[in-house]
C-alpha cells in the first residue's frame, strides 16, 4: 500500500507520497484544489510508485470545512482508498512524533505518516438525499442565527433614542429573514417528503417520545446508514460521552460530556431531552435513577440526551417504531 498525505487549503493541496517499497523518502507535490488538480496529483503518484492500480494508495485529509469535499470526492471516484480525518486527532499525533514545524509541506508529510501507521477508516461520500439535506439545514440554521442577531440588535435600538431610519431597516431585515426561513423550511420539508427513505425514518424517530419534527430532521443525516458502527459511536460523535479525570489520589475532577461535535445539535438535543425526562418511560426512569444517586439535574439531563440518541440510533437500525422498556 502507498500512503498519501494531502494538506487542504482553498486553492491548492500539499501532498506527500510515502511508497510501499521505500517508506523512508518521501516525495512532495502542489497542485490545485480542482477535480483537474487531483487528477494531475494521481498521475503523479502512479508514476512515482510505478503502480497503475490506484486501489493500491490511501490517502488521508483532515476535514476542512467545505474545502476537502472536491478532494476527497475526486480521490474516492477514482477508486483511491479516502479517510477524512478529525484534525485534532492529526495534531495530536505529530505532537507524539515531536513534530515542532508547522508548513503545510510537514502537514502533508505528518498526514502520510499519520495513513500508514493508524491506517484510519476508510471514508465513503454520503448518498446525495442525505448530503442535500444537511446542506438546507445547514442554511436554515444560519438563518436563524442571523434571525436571532437582527432581533437583538432591534430590542437594543428600541430601548434607546433610536435613529427611525435604524430601526427600520432593522425591522425590514428580519421581514426578510423570517421569509427566508419559511423558503427553507418548505424545501426541507418537500426534500424530505421526496425521498421515501428519509420520510419514513423521520416518521420512526419521531415515534420516540420527546422527538418531534425539529430534533427528527436534524438527526437524519447525522445518523444516516453505515455511519456509525454502534449507538456508542453515535453518541461521542454528538459529544455526550462522559469524559473522567482521575489520576492516583491526588486528582479526581469531575467527568463531564467531552461537548465535540456540533454544539446546535446538542442544544436542540437538550430540549427534547427535557421532554422525554417528563413523558419518555425509558429516559424518565434513567433520569429518575440518577437524581437518586445523587446526580445533579443537569448531569442527569446529560445522559438522558445520550440515551435519546441510543434510541434513536436503535429505532433506525432495526427500522421499528419505538417501544419502551420501562413499563
Amino acid at each position: 500500500m502507498n500512503f498519501i498525505g494531502c494538506d487542504v487549503s482553498k486553492k491548492k493541496l500539499d501532498c506527500a507520497l510515502i511508497r510501499a517499497e521505500r517508506p523512508e523518502a518521501r516525495l512532495h507535490k502542489v497542485v490545485p484544489n480542482t477535480p483537474e488538480g487531483v487528477t494531475t496529483l494521481l498521475n503523479w503518484v502512479k508514476d512515482k510508485a510505478k503502480c497503475d492500480d490506484i486501489g493500491a494508495f490511501h490517502a488521508v485529509l483532515e476535514a476542512t470545512g467545505p474545502y476537502h469535499e472536491i478532494a476527497a470526492e475526486s480521490l474516492f471516484s477514482a477508486g483511491c482508498k479516502v479517510s477524512v480525518v478529525n484534525p485534532a486527532y492529526t495534531k495530536s499525533f505529530a505532537q507524539s512524533l515531536g513534530v515542532k514545524t508547522k508548513t503545510d509541506h510537514t502537514d502533508a508529510e505528518t498526514l502520510a505518516r499519520y495513513a500508514m501507521l493508524v491506517q484510519p477508516p476508510v471514508w465513503q461520500p454520503p448518498p446525495p438525499q442525505y448530503r442535500q439535506l444537511q446542506t438546507l439545514q445547514a442554511r436554515k440554521q444560519a438563518l436563524e442565527t442571523d434571525l436571532q442577531r437582527e432581533r437583538n440588535r432591534l430590542e437594543k435600538q428600541e430601548a434607546t433614542r433610536s435613529e427611525p431610519l435604524v430601526v427600520e431597516s432593522i425591522r425590514r431585515m428580519i421581514q426578510h429573514l423570517e421569509t427566508e426561513r419559511q423558503v427553507l423550511e418548505l424545501a426541507l420539508e418537500t426534500h424530505v417528503q421526496a425521498h421515501p427513505d428519509l420520510s419514513r425514518d423521520r416518521g420512526l424517530l419521531q415515534s420516540i417520545q420527546g422527538v418531534g419534527a425539529v430534533v427528527s430532521t436534524l438527526l437524519l443525516p447525522i445518523l444516516q446508514p453505515g455511519r456509525f458502527k454502534d449507538a456508542p459511536q453515535a453518541a461521542a460523535y454528538l459529544g455526550l460521552v462522559p469524559i473522567e479525570h482521575q489520576s492516583g489520589t491526588s486528582v479526581n475532577g469531575r467527568p463531564r460530556l467531552s461537548k465535540a461535535g456540533n454544539a446546535t445539535v446538542r442544544a436542540k438535543l437538550y430540549m427534547a431531552a427535557i421532554v422525554a425526562a417528563r413523558y419518555n418511560p425509558d429516559v424518565k426512569a434513567l433520569y429518575q435513577r440518577l437524581l437518586l444517586k445523587g446526580k445533579s439535574k443537569m448531569s442527569a439531563l446529560g445522559a438522558c440526551m445520550g440515551k435519546l440518541v441510543h434510541i434513536c440510533f436503535g429505532v433506525l437500525k432495526h427500522q421499528s417504531v419505538y417501544s419502551p422498556k420501562t413499563a
